[in-house]
């Protein structure tokens, strides 16, 4: 049924075979062709990412795309009689500029996904010397907010990319408009009455409207746009089969919504009248849908590569019908492997459902996979691109552990995060024997201390964490027991216990009093500890994973959905953490290492009064190290 549905709409746009058609040729010319070029296989060619960058990857003939220009030597790429004298256009205008586009909708924050999307759009341009740009999908306007918008743009630029134009789909709704009319009187498309809930799957009933007169349908379908008809009372629909089977996918809808960007220009009312559709009389409330708008928004763009993520394809036969049925420049889609994460979800809804239920704060809560969160942990945006490298452009889907991004993490912050001292349990200190406090230059990167430093106290009284202290000696322990010294990093000194004082006998030891001795004068002891000394206290976040299971949506997994799922340890909070002083002044954002703590980067929720630290990543660990 679907053969012989294909058939019949290349028919009625290409017309009937001739007898050159019917012959057999061993070559045929693709100027000469007055049939349509199909095959089924269409996607991005996968390449060998070990040890290339991005750039690399994306550059020149890596990938084996067409150039511009030559869409016709795509596979799978429709071929009409029209196809050459567009094709010459689109040149002219782009003088063979590679052009590519990042489509988002502006309904939620975009996810670690759409990180790999960012590089690919924008670095596929980049690679090759073309231009991208930042298009909105603005065409559901009951879920579009501002600061979506925003968070976007914020996302792209912080990726450290930047649009060569920031575009709407909205900007094209009035020729939008106009092709659908054109549509309509060419016989491609009709207004349909079936219901919303008739036409929603695969196996939708044949409608007994699509052979209604051209005339009719373009009459109703200025009735929809005049607000005559109620929401789900009419749509247009397109006279096409789309490649998963769908019949005749809607390109208009109603929506009595006021649009954010457009107001009353296509959504409106006139003067003193309401918003019931009898009063819409003088106002426009009708909406493109998806697959009208992308197709058509990448020609009027002259895009290039129309790349897409894999769960696209099925939409594959009706971008390029559309193009072609009105005699447009129809780019090339190229669909890749979609990114995905263990052990998290990205979908909106399921993230609206987290923060409505109070499992996480908001978007950017540092536990979510969404770029703003990611960023507020203080993931930097090169680690994020490093990781999209290493996943590399793949045909089929990725699904990948966290631990790969947490790495790519601490490959950037190693080279780039300043070391200062930070106890997140603390134990008081007294060094008896210290003859007076003093001031020490502490390097930044100890590694390379020609990178700066910064000074911190030194006094008699200093804190260590709680672990760095153990009454009772164990096998393979070797920091600081009662017969055990411990040497202070940067401070030049090894102490050694001389009494231990608890709140009670056999209770919780509340301080120590050591001797010190310089370490040129002591054995070298077996391990070195951070402390602190006149310290800011901060509250420091330590987070894990927010599910407990891989695949928090998979039902054979978790059978009770991914709301039951929820780890309760997976944020910690320590209200009376201390820090040297050397971070005051310390911006939202700025990253650390903790030494032997981690990663941590200040959170917006710092005041003046006290300092706010999100743990990043821990250090790499050693197992056998206690």
């Amino acid at each position: 049924v679907i053969k012989n549905e294909v058939d019949m709409q290349v028919l009625h746009l290409l017309g009937p075979k001739t007898e050159a058609d019917l012959e057999k040729k061993a070559k045929v010319k693709i100027a000469e062709s007055n049939v349509t070029t199909k095959t089924t296989k269409k996607e991005v060619v996968e390449v060998n990412v070990e040890g290339m960058s991005l750039m690399e990857q994306l550059r020149g003939e890596a990938l084996k795309f067409h150039k511009p220009g030559e869409n016709y030597k795509t596979e799978g790429y429709v071929v009409t009689p029209n196809t050459m004298s567009l094709l010459k256009k689109h040149l002219e205008f782009t003088g063979g500029q590679i052009r590519t586009r990042f489509p988002p909708e502006p309904n939620g924050i975009l996810h670690i996904g759409h990180a790999k999307a960012i590089n690919f759009n924008f670095g596929y341009a980049k690679a090759n010397k073309g231009i991208c740009y930042l298009r909105y999908d603005d065409t559901n306007p009951e879920k579009e907010e501002e600061k979506y918008f925003t968070a976007i743009k914020d996302m792209v630029e912080w990726l450290g990319y930047t649009p060569y134009e920031v575009t709407h789909a909205s900007d094209n709704f009035q020729q939008l408009y106009d092709l659908a009319v054109d549509q309509l009187r060419r016989g491609h498309a009709y207004i349909c009455h079936q219901k919303g809930e008739e036409l929603k799957g695969h196996n939708t009933p044949p409608s007994p409207w699509r052979d209604r007169p051209i005339e009719e349908s373009v009459v109703l379908f200025e009735r929809m746009k005049k607000g005559l008809f109620s929401e789900g009372e009419a749509t247009l629909r397109m006279k096409m089969v789309m490649e998963d089977g769908k019949m005749d996918p809607v390109a208009y809808r109603i929506k009595y919504t006021p649009h954010h960007r457009t107001g009353d220009q296509w959504w409106g009312v006139t003067e003193g009248k309401g918003h019931s559709p009898e009063d819409l009389t003088g106002g426009v409330c009708i909406y493109p849908t998806y697959d009208y708008t992308h197709c058509l928004c990448d020609s009027i763009e002259n895009i290039s590569h129309s790349l897409c993520t894999k769960e696209f394809q099925a939409r594959r036969s009706s971008y390029y019908w559309l193009c072609n049925a009105l005699d447009l420049y129809c780019p090339v889609q190229w669909e890749y492997g979609r990114l995905n994460l263990t052990y998290t979800v990205v979908s909106k809804r399921k993230i609206i459902k987290l923060v409505e239920t109070g499992v996480v704060r908001d978007w950017d809560d540092p536990r979510l996979f969404t770029l703003t969160a990611l960023r507020r942990r203080g993931f930097p945006p090169e680690a994020i691109n490093n990781f999209c490298a290493r996943v590399g452009v793949t045909v089929s889907q990725t699904t990948t552990e966290p631990h790969l991004l947490e790495s790519c993490v601490r490959e950037v912050l190693n080279e780039s995060a300043p070391r200062v001292m930070a106890v997140l349990e603390p134990l008081k200190v007294t060094i008896v024997n210290l003859p007076e406090g003093t001031q020490l230059k502490v390097p930044d990167f100890p590694a390379d201390e020609t990178r700066g430093s910064h000074t911190v106290p030194f006094s008699r009284t200093i804190f260590i964490e709680q672990s760095d202290f153990r009454e009772v000696m164990e096998k393979g322990y070797k920091r600081l027991t009662p017969e055990q010294p411990v040497g202070l990093r940067h401070a030049g000194y090894v102490i050694s216990v001389e009494k231990v004082i608890k709140v009670r006998p056999g209770g919780k030891v509340v301080e120590l009093e050591v001797t010190c001795s310089t370490s040129e004068a002591a054995e070298k002891p077996k391990a070195f500890i951070h402390w602190v000394s006149q310290p800011l206290e901060c509250e420091v976040r330590l987070y894990e994973r927010l599910f407990l299971h891989k695949h928090p949506e998979d039902t054979s997994e978790v059978p009770n959905g991914f709301l039951t799922d929820i780890n309760p340890d997976s944020l910690h909070v320590i209200s009376s953490a201390l820090v040297d002083t050397s971070v005051k002044g310390a911006k939202s954002l700025d990253k650390f290492q903790f030494e032997r703590l981690g990663y941590f980067s200040v959170d917006p929720d710092s005041t003046a009064d006290k300092m706010v630290f999100n743990r990043t990543v821990t250090l790499k660990e050693d197992p056998g190290k206690i």
